[in-house]
Order: C-alpha cells, then sequence, then structure tokens
C-alpha cells in the first residue's frame, strides 16, 4: 500500500510538499487531558500569529484559496481545512476533541497554519492517490452528511480504490475512512504550497511525529513527498 502523487497534480503545483506521518500499532482510546490542554494553548496563541491581518489575506491560506479556484471550488464556499479551522478559532470557537490523533494534529495546524488530515489505514484498500476526479467516480458520505455525493470532475482529491477520501484537496474528508477511537494504524498529511518554507513542514511533520509517539505509542515514522519523491509505503 502506497501514497502516491500523480503526476497531474505537479503539472499545475510543482511545488507542493506532503509531511506524511505514519503509525502502526497505536493507542488512540485512552483519555488524555493534557492533549486538549494543548489545543486550547494553540487556539489561544492562534490570534498573535494573524497580527490583525484578515484571514483570507495570511499568505499560508491565501496560497490555498488560490489552489482551489484552480480546480473550480470557490474558496468562498468551500474553504480548506486550514482556512475553516482558524476561522473558527478566530470567531471564538473552541475546537471540539474528537479522539487524541485528531487533536494532536489539529493544534500542529493551529501552530504552524497548515493543513493536516489522517486517514485509518485498515480502512484503506489499495494504493492511496492525490490526484485529480475522473468523470465516474462513485458516490462518498463525506464527514457529516446524510447525502452521498460523487466529487466533481477536475477537483483535486485523495482516493484509494473504493473512492474518494477527501474532497477538494483538504476540503472535507470521507467517513469511510475517518480516524477513531480504535484507530490502530494511520497515516497523517501536513500540505504545504509556496510561499511555505520546507523546513516548516519538516519542523511540523518532526512535531507531530513526536506528539503521536508520546500520547499514542506504536511505530512512527515520516517522510516528504515532492516532484523529486512522489511515492511512500505506507503499510
Amino acid at each position: 500500500m502506497k501514497l502516491v502523487i500523480t503526476d497531474t497534480i505537479f503539472d499545475e503545483f510543482p511545488d507542493v510538499i506532503l509531511g506524511v506521518v505514519i503509525l502502526h500499532d497505536i493507542d488512540n482510546s485512552q483519555n488524555k487531558p493534557e492533549i486538549a490542554e494543548m489545543l486550547r494553548q494553540a487556539e489561544a496563541a492562534l490570534s498573535g500569529k494573524f497580527g490583525g491581518v484578515p484571514v483570507i489575506e495570511h499568505p499560508y491560506i491565501a496560497t490555498w484559496r488560490e489552489a482551489y479556484r484552480k480546480f473550480g471550488a470557490k474558496p468562498k464556499d468551500y474553504p480548506s481545512s486550514v482556512e475553516n479551522l482558524t476561522r473558527r478559532v478566530l470567531n471564538g470557537a473552541n475546537i471540539g476533541h474528537i479522539n487524541n490523533l485528531v487533536s494532536l494534529y489539529n493544534t500542529i495546524s493551529l501552530q504552524h497554519i497548515l493543513p493536516v488530515g489522517g486517514e485509518d489505514l485498515d480502512k484503506i484498500v489499495g494504493d492511496v492517490l492525490l490526484t485529480r476526479a475522473g468523470h465516474d467516480e462513485p458516490a462518498i458520505f463525506l464527514l457529516g452528511e446524510k447525502e452521498a455525493r460523487p466529487p466533481r470532475a477536475g477537483e483535486i482529491i485523495y482516493k484509494d480504490e473504493v473512492g474518494a477520501i477527501c474532497r477538494r484537496w483538504n476540503w472535507k474528508e470521507a467517513d469511510r475512512t475517518k480516524l477513531t477511537q480504535e484507530t490502530k494504524n494511520a497515516f497523517l498529511v501536513i500540505e504545504t504550497l509556496p510561499p511555505v518554507p520546507r523546513d516548516t513542514v519538516e519542523t511540523a511533520i518532526r512535531e507531530l511525529a513526536d506528539l503521536v509517539q508520546q500520547y499514542c505509542g506504536g511505530t512512527v515514522s515520516t517522510a516528504l513527498l515532492d516532484k523529486d519523491n512522489r511515492e511512500i509505503k505506507l503499510k
């Protein structure tokens, strides 16, 4: 089982970098109050990272708005995961605790203003591709939605052999492969586009891996995918 960035992505986004954390035999079920406290601290520090700049004008968020426009998604209607997360916090909301892995990656997302997501490896079928959707993608249930809908042709998606597992690049994940307290094997992804420096994603991925190792145990490894290294073994 591999994670692969297909050539069609690099045709339009040659400088995309994915930081990947691969997790095996973890324990995501324990109640760890200190994880929620870290998330609260990241929320409290967020406004200082914007310095009064509107959310959509921050360069790390504006780059995703432009990327979404390139594949035909209106960022006003479909904000990237990092825009949605930061906007909620800056509007005064606390991010709810779903499970340890999700709270840990949300903490890193807020600390670095980068999109972060994850999937349960045991629910994946075949390889995972970051690619453009075709004209015959199967309908999928997204998190929190009651109606299954197919991706639009041309939008960027993560998919396996069954169907899409995340739509509009990092907008919303599928219910089928979501992380739960029962998750034992998983992969987490941090995504960057210019102007984010390479060392920023390197730092973020190292911090995320260290947190997961500390609080969930198991075997943890990391990798960076870019135009020179387009795939990584997940399992």
